[in-house]
């Protein structure tokens, strides 16, 4: 199995307030990863250690074979990153900004503007093309943000909350369009909906103060909730699971 994503040992302090307790991680081409937590449980700081914008006070993270420690500049160019709120410059256009971020890659005029035409046709951003980023509803400027992550098509995409602002019909394009580029790549989604989980996700990592608490398929994970939970099941599992006393006794036995 190829591993595109290879995280040991990752702890995440500060000051005295250790926010990531020794986090193991390993995700392969072809799996679509839920990354799944509480508010204030380390998940953030999780993804941003694995994407190198942030140090880990101890650990490593390996990406396509490529140490992040050690040569960061091409380890990064491995993956696409759509972070939390989708920043973007609001005073370019949509076109404008992608073919910014497709140079900034190092892509010439040509090979820039083939990518960006593909990433707004993948992203039916069409309309949306020769308007300011400023001026686009939420769920647009995410979709933006999606378009720049897959610019230059790469092995491991990591997504902060990628269907944040979307309405439905939205949400159900853009899961299918993860679910297609799932096929070939690992994908880390951070999300906070547990449908979306069941949706998109092959696996399911929960991490709850600081530890990871369960690691498996959706299916196991509903499989967690007794037989007289008839509703929410997803949502039932979660919560049990994020009960401190749960998550000190998960943590213990891992």
């Amino acid at each position: 199995m190829n591993d595109l994503i290879v995280a040991k040992g990752l702890r995440k302090s500060f000051g005295s307030f250790e926010a990531v307790r020794g986090v193991d991680l390993t995700v392969p081409a072809g799996q679509v990863l839920g990354f799944l937590g509480p508010n204030g449980a380390g998940k953030s700081t999780t993804m941003r250690m694995l994407t190198g914008f942030l140090e880990p006070t101890e650990g490593t993270v390996t990406l396509s074979g490529i140490s992040l420690a050690d040569d960061p500049i091409a380890a990064k160019r491995t993956f696409g990153y759509l972070p939390e709120g989708a920043p973007a410059y609001g005073d370019m256009r949509v076109e404008e900004f992608l073919l910014f971020a497709a140079r900034s890659r190092g892509y010439d005029d040509a090979e820039a503007r083939r990518r960006v035409d593909a990433a707004i046709d993948r992203l039916h951003l069409g309309p949306y093309r020769k308007q300011l980023v400023e001026t686009l509803s939420k769920g647009y400027k995410r979709r933006t943000g999606l378009a720049q992550a897959i610019l230059h098509d790469p092995p491991i995409l990591v997504l902060d909350e990628p269907t944040d602002g979307l309405d439905p019909n939205q949400k159900h394009e853009v899961r299918e369009l993860i679910r297609r580029l799932g096929g070939e790549r690992a994908i880390v989604l951070s999300t906070h909906i547990l449908e979306e989980v069941e949706a998109v996700c092959t696996r399911a990592v929960i991490i709850n103060e600081g530890r990871i608490v369960f690691d498996g398929t959706p299916g196991q994970l509903d499989a967690k909730a007794s037989r007289d939970v008839t509703r929410n099941r997803l949502d039932h599992v979660f919560r049990m699971l994020t009960t401190s006393d749960v998550a000190r006794r998960a943590g213990a036995a891992r």
